[in-house]
């Protein structure tokens, strides 16, 4: 049985998707969900007006690793001649995809007519995609939401329209922008989209287990799925959801051994990638996922002091030294100074960058 996507000229090697996710999906964390497993991880929201102005924090956002299986760059705009562009250089740094947002519900992103604002102005949307077809040899995918509330679901629609103008993939949130997160995903009315178009479909929303995801592929029909918020401090899901799907015996999650060695990788990968301070600074959102996703300590309240604890720290090793000494107890070993807690190595990546 075939397990990938063909999206355009591109193979995604699997079903399972990570959604672009301003803040959570830099490529310190692309690269560790990568090498877990995760067949397609897509960057950040980049906004093609400030990514042509190569603003510093933007270009990171879009950055393009070594070693990546596929680099999906997602941009974000509602001018057509800058998001045209905005797609020549994305293709020039070395996207294997282009990913239009026409799904983000942030109010500052909606505000400047962006993103799932799109969906009120079909024509402006579409213009969008065509001048961007245009521009670029990469394939072109959309990631909308059904609509912009439930008076106006028109995502069967705007799948059409832009499969017509050369789209190879759509991916449909199972909400309206109104809804915000709120609610349940509605994965019935991706199949609705799912029957409009022939390209691919992916569904996307209220996806974190084995048994939701094969029930959203069942009752949408979509041809793979979008995980978001589920992969918070859990960056192995999409390979977990992956073996799943495939049916094949799902690896357990992490033990403490485990658990504590990703990471530190990722920790470590971050301050290599943003330096010490802004490292840090990047980072204590993921260490408070990590710690809430982790089953130790098992009180609720001792892994929320945790959390508050290495939130606080100012240095590398203390946050290393904390982490393993959260987790030792429940790994009923000792964790190796020289493998895990290497104040020497920390050090020397944390000013590398």
């Amino acid at each position: 049985m075939d397990h990938g996507l063909t999206i355009g000229d591109v193979r995604v090697p699997g079903r399972v998707l990570m959604a672009p996710m301003t803040g959570v999906t830099d490529l310190p964390f692309r690269r560790v969900a990568s090498r877990l497993g995760a067949p397609y991880v897509a960057t950040e929201m980049v906004a093609a007006a400030e990514l042509l102005r190569a603003r510093p924090d933007v270009v990171r956002r879009a950055a393009v690793g070594d070693g990546l299986p596929l680099t999906v760059i997602q941009l974000v705009g509602r001018d057509p001649g800058k998001m045209a562009e905005g797609a020549k250089v994305a293709e020039q740094a070395g996207a294997d995809i282009i990913d239009l947002n026409y799904g983000c519900p942030a109010k500052e992103v909606t505000g400047s007519a962006s993103g799932s604002a799109l969906m009120r102005d079909l024509d402006l949307a579409c213009a969008i995609i065509g001048r961007v077809v245009e521009a670029t040899s990469r394939p072109v995918t959309v990631k909308m939401r059904l609509g912009w509330d439930d008076t106006s679901r028109n995502a069967a629609d705007l799948a059409r329209r832009a499969e017509a103008l050369g789209a190879k993939a759509v991916t449909v949130h199972g909400r309206t922008r109104q809804q915000f997160y709120t609610g349940v995903a509605d994965w019935d009315a991706v199949a609705e989209v799912k029957a409009a178009v022939a390209i691919p479909v992916i569904v996307n929303g209220d996806i974190t287990t084995p048994d939701q995801a094969r029930e959203a592929l069942g009752r949408s029909g979509a041809d793979g799925l979008m995980l978001g918020r589920g992969v918070y401090g859990r960056p192995w899901l999409a390979a977990r959801l992956e073996r799943a799907l495939r049916g094949e015996a799902q690896p357990p999650e992490p033990d403490a051994e485990e658990r504590l060695a990703i990471v530190v990788d990722h920790f470590r990968q971050a301050l290599e990638f943003y330096g010490e301070r802004l490292g840090l600074k990047m980072f204590r959102k993921h260490l408070g996922w990590y710690v809430e996703q982790a089953p130790w300590p098992a009180d609720a309240l001792e892994r929320r002091q945790a959390k508050a604890r290495l939130c606080r720290l100012e240095t590398p090793y203390e946050v290393e030294a904390e982490l393993a000494a959260l987790w030792r107890p429940a790994a009923d070993r000792d964790v190796s100074a020289t493998s895990v807690l290497n104040p020497g190595h920390t050090r020397a990546i944390a000013g590398g960058a």
